[in-house]
């Protein structure tokens, strides 16, 4: 099949992809300007709010996998033009995220003295307990944010979840500031500061979402019966059982990158916190891929709904490609500025820290160069991943991470990172076999399930 078959696809690709990757971007801003302002007050802090943030990390996933089940079953019913069902599923899938958004919360507030016990530097612990205690509540307005944005996707609405996020980072960066620093007649509260900001900006982001939607004219019908006593265990079903599948796909690459800030913290302080410099780079190019991947599950899942199978099939191999174009660019930036980007998150004049904050830049600097080769297998496995829940195929995949992040990459981290000299380079190149595995298992399963479907309707 000619390359120009899927080429010409990119510009609907875009369309849509474009304001979800900026909305994902903003999500993973927040975290950015908290490791880059927290770095600033030192490489402890930093650890510390990297090992805060890795708990919240693995709930957060949950809650967007889980999430997800929300968007293909609109967007089906999109296709399928029945108003009726969107709005049932809207309601449903709402009222579940905000359930599991309290209990994600609770979960996190109730396990926090598991931190003394993972092997991490005291001060680092004692630092991080507070610091989760705040944050952690934010999971409540993010995930009940997502119910929301998942339905305003499905319904191929993306740029209202763009908008919300700008706003979020908007008030978060000046929130962070004030507090962080203490300015005007704000409390100067240090790392705390910037966990307050995170909460406060979230709800201010899910306030936005709400009313904005509501208020849209082609929207208004969706908001419109809605009660609590309409519960139908029918759609509720429907809802888990491609919901907790695809919380388990996202939990478990969340889980394999925050067992790696745990390995990292093992070694050291300064490998955790360099850990955590090149992780938030690869997080934030992770997101053009992840915006390119829901994209799919929209169209393939519209697609899906009007039974055109060869359509299906080209349009994700489109966003495929397109995905790949934008990770080997990615690679290339880091492997060019792999040396420079990590003295974004370090204070130079900062004296006291001055032998620290150099081990850090050279460790981050290393681990960079691993995270541009695994552009390529990240941007495959994710834009695949949507494809798949676009066609509701969520159980075989769950089992395929699960394989390739806890059998194949984790013990390739644990044994190169704490049994040879390789350290904290060594626990990356684990991240590194276990999405290239991944990237390799769904890849096959999509093209598997596609070709079963344009066979079968043939």
């Amino acid at each position: 099949m000619r390359l120009s078959v899927y080429t010409k696809e990119f510009s609907n690709n875009l369309k849509l992809a474009y304001p979800i990757i900026l909305g994902m971007l903003g999500h993973t801003l927040v975290g950015i300007v908290d490791n880059i302002m927290v770095g600033k007050l030192g490489p402890t802090e930093l650890a510390a709010a990297s090992l805060a943030n890795s708990f919240v990390f693995i709930a957060m996933s949950i809650g967007i996998g889980f999430s997800t089940a929300i968007t293909p079953l609109v967007a089906e019913a999109d296709g399928e033009k029945n108003v009726e069902k969107e709005r049932t599923i809207f309601h449903h899938g709402l009222v579940l995220c905000t359930i599991l958004g309290i209990a994600l919360f609770s979960i996190i507030y109730f396990s926090k003295p598991l931190i003394v016990y993972m092997g991490q530097p005291e001060a680092v612990v004692e630092m991080a307990k507070p610091f989760l205690d705040v944050v952690a509540f934010s999971l409540i307005p993010l995930i009940m944010f997502q119910g929301y944005k998942q339905f305003a996707d499905g319904k191929s609405e993306t740029k209202v979840a763009m908008w919300a996020n700008l706003l979020c980072n908007i008030v978060h960066v000046f929130l962070n500031i004030v507090l962080i620093y203490g300015l005007w007649f704000f409390p100067k509260m240090g790392m705390l500061g910037a966990a307050y900001g995170t909460v406060i900006s979230r709800f201010v982001m899910l306030i936005f979402i709400h009313l904005s939607l509501k208020h849209k004219e082609r929207f208004q019908t969706y908001f419109e019966q809605f009660s609590f006593s309409e519960y139908r265990k029918d759609i509720v079903k429907k809802i888990v059982n491609l919901g907790l599948p695809s919380a388990m796909q996202m939990f478990f690459e969340v889980a394999l990158f925050t067992g790696a800030v745990w390995l990292s913290g093992v070694v050291g302080t300064t490998s955790q916190a360099a850990n955590q410099i090149a992780l938030s780079l690869a997080t934030f190019t992770f997101m053009f891929v992840s915006g390119f991947g829901v994209a799919g599950m929209v169209r393939v899942g519209n697609f899906k709904g009007a039974q055109d199978f060869e359509g299906l099939r080209i349009v994700a191999r489109s966003i495929l490609l397109l995905a790949l174009i934008v990770q080997v660019f990615f690679a290339l930036v880091f492997v060019i500025f792999h040396s420079y980007l990590p003295e974004m998150f370090m204070n130079a004049e900062n004296m006291a820290h001055l032998k620290d904050n150099a081990e850090v830049i050279s460790i981050a600097s290393q681990l960079i160069i691993i995270a541009a080769i695994f552009q390529i297998s990240d941007g495959i496995q994710v834009v695949v991943l949507g494809a798949l829940r676009g066609l509701q195929d969520v159980k075989i995949p769950m089992y395929m991470t699960f394989v390739s992040y806890w059998l194949i990459g984790f013990p390739i981290s644990i044994y190169l990172g704490l049994y040879t000299n390789l350290k904290a380079v060594g626990i990356w190149i684990g991240l590194l076999a276990g999405l290239t595995a991944a990237a390799i298992f769904l890849y096959l399963r999509f093209n598997h399930l596609s070709n079963k479907l344009i066979t079968r309707n043939s």
